[in-house]
C-alpha cells in the first residue's frame, strides 16, 4: 500500500511551524533567555535513574495469562538498563520466539510499549519492554538524554539479553518501536543481523524531524540558526556544571494544533501518564536535539533486507509521512498497513485500533522455527 505524504498545511497556521525541528522546539527558552534556562534546567538533574519499582505501575491492566518479573541488563557503554519481561504461562519449551519492544520517544515501559509486550506475550512470544538509557528506570546520567547511537545500542543490548533467556531461540528474535523507537529499531536492524523482523509503529524518524523540521520544512539558515543556540546552550551548561531543560512537556496552554493536544490527553491524563516519562510533564535536556541533527538513523534501512519490515500507522496522524517514506527507501520483503481513521497516538494503547492479531502473524510467519 503506498500513498502520498501529508502537507504540513492540514495543521493549523499557529501551529505549522510546531517543532520546525526538535532543536528550535528545544532551543525555546535559550531564545527566551539564559535565566529561563537556568531555571528549566532544575527539574532534570538528578544524578542516577530511581530504584526499581515493584508494585505493578503500568498504564494498562496485568494479564493473568503472562508471567511478568522485573530485569535488568548492561548496554556496551556500561549503562544499566531496567526492563521489563513478560513469559506466557502456557509456554512449557524452550526455543521460543522473542520480541524486544520500546518506545515511544520519552515514554516509559510502563506506557505503550509494556502493552506492546504483554499483548504479544499472550500470543505465546517471549517479550521485552525497556527503559532506554537515561531515561525511566535505567542508569545514565544526566537524566532525560536521547542518543542516536546509544539508543540504537540499547536495542541490540536488549537483544543479548532476551537471546540469553533459556527458554529463547536466540535465531527467532524481532523487535517493534513505537512512534520514536521506529526509527531506532530499524536502525538497529539494519546493523544487527541478529534481528530476524522488524515492526515500526505510528513511526517517527527523530533524526529527520530534528535535521529537517516537520514535513522538512527548516530552512538552511533555520538550522544555522538552531545550532547556533545549541552551541550557545553548551557553553551555559558548561558554565552551571549541568544541562538545563526544555519546558514542561504537553502542557497546553490553549491554541495547539491537534496532535499536541492527542500528545497531552495520552501523557497528561489517567489514559497514559507515568510520572517517569519525560513526556508527562517532565522534559529532555536543552541540548538533546545535537546529535540526532548530524545522524541521519534511515541511511541504511535497505541493508534489512531480506528481513522483513512491517510499518504500521494511522491514516489521520500527522506522523504518516514518515512511514511513507520510510517504506520507499525499504527493500522487500515490506509491508505499509495504514489503520483507517486512527490518529497517531491511538496505535499508542488502543487495543481496538494496534493490529496485534495482525503482528502476531508477522512474528509467527518470520520468526518459525526452521
Amino acid at each position: 500500500m503506498k500513498t502520498s505524504p501529508r502537507d504540513a498545511s492540514e495543521l493549523p497556521t499557529s501551529r505549522r511551524t510546531f517543532i520546525q525541528s526538535a532543536a528550535l522546539a528545544g532551543s525555546a527558552a535559550l531564545i527566551a533567555g539564559p535565566s529561563l534556562a537556568a531555571a528549566a534546567g532544575s527539574a532534570a538533574r538528578a544524578g542516577a535513574a530511581p530504584a526499581l519499582a515493584q508494585a505493578w505501575d503500568k498504564t494498562f491492566s496485568k494479564s493473568d495469562r503472562v508471567d511478568h518479573r522485573k530485569v535488568t541488563f548492561a548496554n556496551r557503554y556500561g549503562i544499566t538498563l531496567a526492563a521489563d519481561l513478560y513469559v506466557p504461562k502456557a509456554l512449557r519449551d524452550a526455543g521460543a520466539p522473542a520480541i524486544v519492544v520500546s518506545g515511544p520517544f520519552g515514554a516509559v515501559k510502563e506506557q505503550s510499549s509494556g502493552l506492546y509486550a504483554q499483548t504479544l506475550a499472550e500470543r505465546g512470544f517471549v517479550t521485552l519492554a525497556f527503559d532506554p538509557s537515561y531515561t525511566g528506570e535505567s542508569s545514565g546520567s544526566p537524566r532525560n538524554v536521547a542518543s542516536p547511537d546509544i539508543n540504537t545500542e540499547d536495542v541490540s543490548a536488549a537483544v543479548d539479553f532476551i537471546g540469553l533467556q533459556p527458554n529463547v531461540d536466540r535465531d527467532r528474535i524481532g523487535v517493534i518501536g513505537v512512534c520514536g523507537w521506529g526509527g531506532m529499531v530499524l536502525n538497529a536492524a539494519a546493523v544487527d543481523k541478529r534481528i530476524r523482523a522488524v515492526v515500526a509503529s505510528t513511526m517517527y524518524d527523530m533524526s529527520r524531524v530534528s535535521a529537517r523540521g516537520y514535513n522538512d520544512s527548516m530552512t538552511r539558515e533555520q538550522r544555522a540558526q538552531a545550532l547556533e543556540h545549541l552551541g550557545r546552550q553548551r557553553w551555559l551548561d558548561a558554565e552551571n556544571g549541568s544541562p538545563a531543560s526544555q519546558p514542561p512537556y504537553n502542557v497546553l496552554k490553549g491554541g495547539e494544533a491537534q496532535f499536541m493536544v492527542d500528545y497531552h490527553d495520552y501523557y497528561m491524563t489517567p489514559r497514559g501518564y507515568h510520572p517517569r516519562a519525560v513526556n508527562s510533564g517532565n522534559a529532555w535536556t536543552m541540548t538533546n536535539p545535537m546529535s540526532f541533527m548530524n545522524a541521519p538513523l534511515l541511511t541504511y534501512i535497505a541493508e534489512i533486507s531480506p528481513r522483513p519490515i512491517l510499518l504500521v500507522h494511522g491514516e489521520k496522524a500527522h506522523s504518516r509521512y514518515f512511514s511513507e517514506t520510510a517504506y520507499a527507501a525499504a527493500a522487500e520483503p515490506k509491508e505499509l498497513m495504514i489503520i483507517p481513521g486512527a490518529n497517531h497516538t491511538d496505535l499508542y494503547d488502543r487495543p481496538d485500533v494496534i493490529p496485534f492479531d495482525a503482528l502476531a502473524a508477522f512474528f509467527t510467519r518470520h520468526l518459525a522455527a526452521g
